[in-house]
């Protein structure tokens, strides 16, 4: 960007533009050598890695809605944001040197990780992602469009600790990144049953900058121009989308801090859901990197997505804590002294339905009966049930 920037500058301000045929390669002698490389091994390489990947297949992911096969996407978006602060970027940069690994790297293990289990457990993820296509040293100071969208695919082993995973994701990487020049449509060619490739849909990218958000102008000879925002205002409320869920690190250069941009289409989500979801990202990213109790060596199906006030619902709802008269006393005693004492008052109510004490002694003795007799249970056993919201639940 900042040779393009310069060359426009000299452009605009001396009206010509200096260069060395002899010396500059330029971006036409790349098409013609792009055009006679041999392709076998990106082609080889992408047929291995996207075996068996189910690329028509959306992730789970807490849709509030779905959109039809011919429905339209209406490009309507909503957009969440949260800063790491000084702490939490701190720890994030400590575990990139101390794990050898590039930030954004480990800004994608830890997405694909919260897709695991935002996706309640979805271990085959698939996304896409634009790379800049320079893939080797000599296309750094061409101007040109190397740019080309490449499917990342991740399967993850839930039993493995994150630094693990970080490490085979930095692997795959290092090999997507050496075929990214690979253009997408010889890759999907290469799964001629995929119609619709959706995986394009949930997307991640990796922003470094070394300018703040309030500075969003450069100046080009005497004339000022605007800088794009990372989202795109159509409204007071809602951005201009271009996937159905992406999330955006951005890496502010000054600052040595980290920020993070959920954008998600409204066809599919609520506003209310996006801030939910980036609450418990960020819920997520400090159990990793900043909690007492570092979960770095734990594995990654031991992360919670929970929220604080959550986790005090789930802690009021557990507290089952009952005082009774004698320390050995076990509740089904209690229950049968109920039954005695109150054999027709009522013990439990649902909708128009209705136990007594006593009907529901008789019921639990039924069951007791099937277990002992016809299961083979024994006095000790944990039984676990699987039923719904009824009044059998309880008897």
């Amino acid at each position: 960007m900042n040779i393009f920037l310069h060359d426009l500058n000299q452009a605009y301000s001396t009206d010509q533009l200096l260069y060395d045929d002899n010396t500059n390669l330029r971006y036409l002698d790349y098409a013609v050598i792009e055009q006679q490389m041999s392709v076998t091994g990106a082609s080889m390489f992408w047929l291995d890695a996207l075996h068996d990947c189910k690329l028509d297949q959306s992730l789970l992911l807490p849709y509030d809605r779905y959109r039809l096969s011919n429905e339209h996407r209406t490009g309507r978006g909503t957009s969440i944001s949260f800063d790491f602060g000084q702490d939490l970027s701190h720890d994030f940069l400590s575990h990139a040197l101390s794990n050898n690994i590039s930030l954004d790297q480990l800004a994608l293990a830890t997405y694909y990780v919260f897709l695991f289990k935002l996706t309640n457990g979805e271990k085959d993820l698939c996304i896409g992602i634009n790379t800049h296509g320079r893939y080797r040293d000599e296309l750094n100071s061409i101007i040109g469009m190397f740019v080309n969208a490449i499917p990342l695919r991740c399967q993850l082993d839930p039993h493995l600790s994150f630094d693990k995973i970080t490490k085979h994701i930095h692997d795959d990487m290092i090999n997507c990144m050496k075929y990214s020049y690979f253009p997408l449509q010889r890759i999907l060619n290469q799964h001629p049953n995929i119609s619709n490739p959706v995986f394009l849909d949930t997307s991640f990218e990796f922003l470094s900058s070394m300018r703040r958000d309030e500075e969003n102008e450069i100046m080009i000879g005497d004339s000022r121009f605007s800088l794009l925002p990372y989202s795109i205002k159509i409204s007071e409320d809602e951005v201009m989308s271009k996937f159905d869920f992406i999330v955006s690190f951005q890496h502010d250069l000054n600052l040595n801090e980290f920020s993070c941009t959920i954008n998600a289409s409204l066809d599919l989500f609520n506003a209310e859901t996006i801030s939910i979801i980036a609450q418990r990202f960020q819920t997520m990213l400090y159990q990793q990197f900043i909690s007492f109790d570092c979960t770095a060596n734990r594995p990654i199906y031991e992360l919670s997505l929970m929220l604080s006030n959550e986790q005090y619902l789930m802690q009021s709802l557990n507290n089952t804590q009952m005082s009774f008269p004698s320390p050995v006393t076990c509740i089904h005693h209690e229950f049968a002294y109920q039954v005695m004492k109150h054999p027709q008052k009522l013990a439990v109510e649902l909708d128009e339905q209705s136990l007594t004490y006593c009907e529901m002694l008789y019921y639990v003795q039924i069951l007791s009966l099937t277990l002992l007799n016809e299961h083979h249970v024994v006095p000790g056993e944990i039984v676990c049930q699987c039923v719904e919201r009824s009044l059998s639940m309880v008897s």
